[in-house]
């Protein structure tokens, strides 16, 4: 089973903020978080591997478990948990024979078409969205909306990751729709607020 919460440690979007990818994940683990993808679209391997080691070290004791995003290669060489692709990365199925059977494998979806495939591959989880207008990707797919959510839940029987533009105030409404998990990016953030009482904030609302 695939936990309630499941946050994205974006390396682009910390770095906007002045914030390392250790302290935001250290009170992530702080609040009880038990699943973390990283995701960095723009360093090279060595900095991605770096990053990761540095999370596995936050993680280490814990029941936290750790995905990286886009790239399975460096999933195996980093010893994360699971790898998580999207449509135009290594396939689901060449994304598996990469990582082994014993890595949690997820993949991103955005239509009906690409929800069928995903329910036929060999991915463990499926993420669906965005489901909000979402402010952190520069070319973002078109929202989904809750229908979208409750149409994917009709599709497959797998778990469902909703992601994008998911809030404290919307994200009740994203389980109610079929949702199993709110992955949650910069909605985990906020100017006014720590890290560690907003997840907080999300667990109890999501429990």
């Amino acid at each position: 089973m695939i936990p309630r919460l499941y946050a994205i440690v974006d390396s682009g979007l910390l770095a906007a903020r002045g914030i390392t990818v250790t302290e935001f994940a250290s009170e992530l683990v702080g609040a009880g978080v038990e699943l973390f993808q990283y995701r960095d679209k723009t360093g090279g391997p060595q900095q991605i591997l770096h990053a990761a080691s540095a999370l596995r070290d936050v993680i280490a004791g814990t029941s936290s478990r750790l995905i990286l995003n886009d790239r399975p290669d460096l999933a195996v060489l980093a010893n994360a948990d699971g790898v998580h692709v999207g449509q135009n990365d290594l396939s689901a199925h060449d994304t598996r024979n990469v990582v082994g059977p014993g890595r949690m494998l997820g993949l991103s979806t955005h239509t009906q078409e690409q929800l069928q495939e995903a329910d036929q591959s060999p991915a463990d989880y499926i993420a669906i969205g965005p489901v909000f207008a979402t402010g952190t990707k520069l070319n973002p797919d078109p929202v989904v909306g809750l229908e979208g959510v409750r149409l994917a839940r009709q599709l497959t029987r797998k778990p469902l990751v909703a992601i994008g533009g998911i809030t404290r105030e919307n994200a009740r409404s994203v389980l109610d729709a079929g949702a199993d998990s709110c992955a949650i990016i910069s909605g985990l953030l906020s100017p006014r607020e720590s890290t560690l009482n907003i997840a907080r904030d999300f667990l109890e609302i999501l429990r």
